[in-house]
């Protein structure tokens, strides 16, 4: 009995087994390495070796997935946990035999790029020609047609099997179909208030993807006015933010991801409040566990967020060999102390200690103490800095760096830094900026 179960198991189990298989006879490869897509990142399978000019493997989720051959060659595919059989030529075009998924695929990513040329010239026509005569109403057939087109695959070409994964990225891909007599007021708050619409923000699969990356940056993009000053164009940032990641909620994989994603976005583009609030809104707020490598280059922005909320007692600050020899936090006795972490070599610290500096020493009542950090490592670069703007706060510094305990007690990950405490050391807030310090004082 129990043989005939392992031989029902092992027939069951070839039966529904999912093969691709990459005939590559027209091209001289001995090996290729097997990467799964997820977001904008390529995440290691499988190397695979060539055995009678065919490359086989058993991808282990449905997805898109990329095979390398070389540092110039490669191949994408769809795999949609059915076999799957891919032919090579010698310039490394790949036709796919049979797979309805993977040629649907590339006839939606073909129209995608079609449609989005065709409808925004033929909507910049029909929004600045004046003239209510036949030439407007041709556009504006033609527009309806290019759209009707569009909206055919989506919805009926491409969905005969609408629970493949092929079908389920182009219908959570889609770009958004907006009435074409509106104006460009309208037309941008249509896309902001509907281009979410259509993603499917409950499958998960979708992660082995590009989809909700993709749909994230082109949401993104509806915000990005370059005429804003920074911190109006910050702000609506935010609010895209907002909307992508409360819909995103709904699964908490996806959620994560799109989270990530973002984090690494705007670390790489260097927008520092950005990260701040989804680190303080979504990181804390919901204790996502982070991808290791995205955590280990954001770990002391999260571990400051989470632990310096306003009210908190401070750690003592203590340096037994600096300018002010055998200092202390604690014994300062200011009804406010700004600690501020800083380096001489920091150009926005050396535009925004001599703003708080007209402050410090213009006060007609003492109000408040400035305690300045160094993060400098050379002592005569850090001295000379001091001396050449005429601080005269307690100047304080250990020469470690990033490394140094205060550093490390208050996870400085930026300079610089200002920490606004009261007269028993607790933390009254983070300042943001010369505006906001000024409000406070």
């Amino acid at each position: 009995m129990k043989y005939l179960l392992l031989c029902f198991l092992l027939i069951y189990n070839f039966s529904f087994s999912q093969d691709v298989i990459i005939n590559t006879s027209n091209i001289k490869q001995d090996k290729a390495t097997l990467f799964s897509l997820s977001g904008e990142k390529l995440i290691f399978i499988d190397t695979l070796l060539q055995a009678q000019n065919i490359f086989k493997c058993k991808p282990p989720h449905p997805g898109i997935y990329k095979l390398v051959f070389s540092k110039k060659n490669s191949i994408s595919f769809f795999f949609d946990n059915s076999d799957l059989q891919i032919e090579i030529d010698t310039s490394y075009n790949s036709t796919f035999v049979n797979s309805k998924e993977n040629n649907d695929a590339i006839n939606f990513l073909k129209l995608n790029k079609e449609y989005s040329t065709k409808s925004e010239l033929l909507r910049f026509v029909i929004t600045n020609y004046t003239d209510k005569d036949d030439y407007l109403q041709i556009t504006q057939n033609k527009l309806n047609e290019v759209q009707e087109n569009y909206l055919n695959f989506l919805n009926v070409v491409s969905q005969k099997d609408s629970k493949s994964f092929v079908a389920r990225y182009i219908k959570s891909s889609q770009l958004p179909i907006v009435q074409n007599s509106i104006s460009n007021e309208d037309y941008l708050l249509k896309l902001k208030t509907h281009a979410l619409d259509n993603i499917n923000f409950q499958d998960e699969e979708l992660i082995y993807s590009n989809v909700f990356t993709n749909k994230t940056i082109e949401y993104l993009s509806y915000f990005k006015n370059p005429q804003l000053p920074l911190p109006l164009l910050e702000k609506e940032f935010e609010i895209a933010i907002d909307s992508v990641l409360n819909k995103a909620r709904v699964n908490a994989i996806v959620y994560k991801h799109i989270v990530e994603y973002l984090l690494d976005g705007f670390k790489n583009f260097g927008f520092d409040n950005i990260l701040n609030y989804i680190v303080k809104n979504y990181v804390i707020n919901d204790d996502l566990c982070l991808d290791e490598k995205l955590t280990a280059a954001l770990d002391r922005r999260i571990q400051q967020a989470k632990f310096f909320k306003n009210g908190i007692k401070v750690p003592d600050i203590v340096f037994a060999n600096s300018l002010e020899s055998g200092f202390s936090l604690n014994n300062i006795n200011a009804e406010k102390t700004l600690i501020i972490f800083y380096a001489s070599w920091c150009p926005h610290c050396q535009t925004l200690l001599p703003q708080i500096n007209d402050i410090y020493k213009n006060q007609t009542k003492k109000t408040f103490e400035v305690l300045a950090i160094s993060l400098d490592t050379v002592q005569n670069d850090w001295i000379n800095y001091i001396n050449k703007n005429n601080y005269q706060w307690l100047n304080v510094s250990d020469f470690q760096g990033w490394n140094g305990k205060a550093a490390s007690d208050y996870y400085i990950y930026a300079t610089p830094t200002l920490f606004l405490i009261d007269k028993n050391k607790n933390l009254i807030s983070i300042i943001a900026g010369i505006e906001e310090l000024k409000s406070y004082l």
